[in-house]
């Protein structure tokens, strides 16, 4: 039986435990990951926790919505059994009419056939690395081959456990500026990372230069025999440099042989999804689901704001 708890009335303990021993569990889903990148959050809940499905909740103008936060990729159903379509469809039927707007970008293992959502495809790329790093590098494109070759002859070097901010930085400086993210959700993004690093989770490494210069930084964060490529940031230089390239294959180098996949998290970029591929990785895509419940004109304008932002993707 599922039921819908809202926040006060969820056990963390066994909503932690239910992620940690998912099928497909992933770290957004845990709650300490939630009580980051969310305000407030319920959720739905099979029996005593055999399977879960988080709901952001946030709160405008009266009207009560769930929605997909910055800086988590994918959430839906979570469970400690096998996931059928049926199981995921049952999920989606028990979200409350209370939430007049929902947007969520449910996992890969879950594939929803509801016609009451509107829905579209995202994507990631996945790397397993439980081949040797010879087999690994053999798979790299020819583009990469060529884009390492150059890091290697560049002097680089990289430093592990560099403070977070400091990779923050780097992208707001940089690629930052595209981008229309709020000082608001840097802070809850620099949270994520140092509660990830304080429980043994996370990683920031750092390139530079010969003269000492960070050009480059990415925050990798593990859990449930995965790990994310969850922020990056980068500089000239680090074009220049292939800094990235890289960053990515010391990291293929030092952890292969494990039974782990590495997430690039995938990209709408063209040129970014290409580079990630370059690396071997393969295109997986996840269903986003979205339901427009809200009345008249609030309705409309919603509408109009989700195709602005559709368009300036």
């Amino acid at each position: 039986m599922i039921k819908y708890l809202s926040y006060n009335d969820i056990d963390k303990a066994k909503w932690d435990s239910c992620i940690r021993n998912s099928v497909n569990g992933l770290i957004y889903a845990y709650s300490w990951y939630l009580d980051i990148a969310c305000n407030k959050w319920d959720g739905l809940v099979e029996d005593d926790y055999k399977s879960v499905m988080p709901l952001p909740r946030g709160e405008k103008y009266g009207f009560i919505y769930t929605y997909q936060p910055t800086f988590t990729q994918q959430h839906g159903v979570f469970s400690t059994a096998k996931i059928t379509n049926a199981k995921v469809e049952e999920f989606l039927k028990m979200i409350p009419a209370k939430y007049k707007y929902v947007e969520i970008s449910l996992n890969t293992f879950n594939r929803a056939k509801d016609d009451s959502f509107e829905t579209s495809e995202g994507v990631t790329h996945l790397l397993d690395l439980i081949s040797s790093y010879t087999t690994l590098q053999s798979n790299y494109s020819t583009q990469a081959k060529r884009n390492l070759k150059k890091a290697l002859a560049s002097s680089l070097t990289i430093a592990k456990n560099i403070p977070p901010k400091k990779v923050i930085d780097l992208f707001r400086a940089n690629r930052g500026k595209n981008y229309e993210i709020t000082g608001a959700q840097y802070t809850m993004l620099n949270a994520l990372m140092q509660t990830c690093i304080k429980k043994g989770l996370g990683q920031c490494w750092g390139v530079y230069t010969k003269e000492k210069e960070l050009c480059a930084g990415a925050f990798l964060v593990e859990s449930n025999r995965r790990v994310i490529f969850l922020f990056s940031g980068t500089n000239k230089t680090a074009f220049e440099t292939q800094a990235m390239t890289f960053l990515i294959n010391r990291y293929i180098e030092e952890n292969a042989q494990q039974n782990l996949i590495f997430d690039f998290e995938g990209s709408t970029d063209p040129d970014v999804a290409r580079f990630y591929k370059g690396f071997g990785s393969k295109e997986v895509h996840f269903i986003k689901i979205r339901k427009n419940n809200l009345p008249g004109p609030v309705k409309w304008l919603k509408e109009l704001q989700v195709k602005k932002k559709a368009s300036a993707k």
